[in-house]
Formats: structure tokens, C-alpha cells, sequence
């Protein structure tokens, strides 16, 4: 198995250097062998890139003036300097901060009180579902 792979892998190096030895250094226009055929056979499903992907529509007037869309322009150039100039917001809300340190005492108050309890209540349960027979 391990000579099949070495085997295939030198071949595949073998052709890789094949490749790079044959290719000019210049990119031309033309496609390489192997992509002629493949063109050649795709015939008419290939799309050049010069022609167009449709006709031309004709949309009518413009829907705006050209002075309210200089206004427009304006206004949202203005909005986006000032938009930049501020500083971001802080990523830490003090007054999220001030509750959640003011609840941890009273959170771990309760955890210490009923956890217990609740994570025993839950395995029993648990146990009853796996082993069918009631604790």
C-alpha cells in the first residue's frame, strides 16, 4: 500500500515539474492545450466576457433632482465625519457592572442554600428515568 502511494506521489511530482518546465514564462491569452479541447467542446455555453449579459433598459428620468440629491450627499458626508470624529462607546456599561456586583453576595447566598438540593433532586430524577426504578 505504501509503494502505491510513494509510486503515485513521484508521478504526480513528476508531472507538476513536467508542467512548470513547459509553461513560458510570459502569460499569453490563448488557453493551453488541455483547455481548447474543453472549450471547444463546451461549444456555444461559454460566455466571453466582451459581450453583454443583457440588453440595455431604459430606466427614464431620474426619479430625484439634482439638487436634493446634492443635499442628501451632503448631509450623509456630514453625518459620517462627525460619525467618525466620536469616540466608540465603552464596551463595559457601569451601571451593569455596579448591579452585577451588588447581586454576587446575594447569588451565592442562594446557590449555597439550594443548589444542593436542586443538583440532588435532578440525579434522582435521572437516575429513576435510566435504571426505571424509583429512588
Amino acid at each position: 500500500m505504501e509503494d502505491i502511494l510513494a509510486s503515485i506521489k513521484k508521478v504526480i511530482a513528476e508531472e507538476k515539474e513536467m508542467r512548470i518546465s513547459e509553461r513560458p514564462p510570459e502569460i499569453d491569452d490563448e488557453p493551453l492545450p488541455e483547455e481548447a479541447s474543453s472549450i471547444e467542446e463546451a461549444g456555444e455555453d461559454v460566455l466571453e466576457l466582451d459581450e453583454p449579459l443583457a440588453p440595455p433598459v431604459d430606466l427614464g428620468p431620474p426619479l430625484l433632482d439634482e439638487n436634493a440629491i446634492g443635499q442628501s450627499r451632503e448631509a450623509l458626508e456630514q453625518l459620517s465625519t462627525i460619525a467618525a470624529s466620536v469616540p466608540a462607546a465603552p464596551l463595559v456599561n457601569p451601571l451593569e457592572d455596579m448591579v452585577r456586583e451588588m447581586l454576587k453576595p446575594i447569588l451565592k447566598q442562594w446557590l449555597d442554600e439550594h443548589l444542593p438540593q436542586l443538583v440532588d433532586e435532578h440525579v434522582k430524577r435521572e437516575i429513576t428515568r435510566i435504571t426505571g426504578r424509583p429512588l
